[in-house]
């Protein structure tokens, strides 16, 4: 089995460019959800779905994004199950990095995404959403509650002083 690209938090953050954005994925089997962080890295906004073809074909549609958007990094949910195994989602998730991983000098990291879509959903309920519209946003929103979860956490990282954030 091909090892894991992907880095782990401090390699991620050790490898991110000064002032580039950050893309988040919510990885499905039809659509891929995008979101897209400021250049501060505090705000994840939900920026688009792409419908899955190959592939190849989605690989190249993200990476042109990421390249016009001017993006630093690669912000993966990982679907863990609720007592953290995974299951065939998380396998796909992580086949997903390794075939994308040799296309692109992008670093890519993984965040636990559990819940994503199940807060969003509700949420988009609470807020009294048709279910049209629901399936129309659900996916970049997803995306963009798996960034800004990773971008909190960076947030108290920093606070914390757990990093020293002249290194990138």
């Amino acid at each position: 089995m091909a090892s894991d690209p992907t880095l782990p938090l401090e390699d991620f953050l050790a490898a991110i460019p000064r002032n580039s954005r950050l893309i988040g994925l919510d990885l499905g089997t039809k659509t891929i959800g995008l979101a897209l962080s400021d250049l501060g890295r505090g705000i994840a906004s939900p920026m688009e779905t792409i419908r899955r073809k190959k592939f190849t074909l989605d690989a190249e549609q993200l990476l042109k994004i990421c390249k016009e958007q001017e993006v630093g990094g690669i912000v993966l949910g990982l679907p863990l199950n609720m007592d953290g195994s995974e299951g065939p989602r998380a396998q796909a998730t992580r086949a997903f990095a390794r075939n994308l991983a040799p296309k692109t000098e992008l670093p890519i990291t993984y965040w636990d995404e559990r819940l994503s879509t199940a807060a969003v959903t509700r949420t988009l309920l609470e807020a009294d959403s048709s279910r049209a519209k629901r399936a129309e946003v659900v996916d970049k929103m997803a995306a963009a509650f798996i960034l800004q979860g990773f971008l909190d956490r960076l947030g108290h990282m920093s606070a914390a002083g757990d990093f020293d954030d002249d290194q990138n």
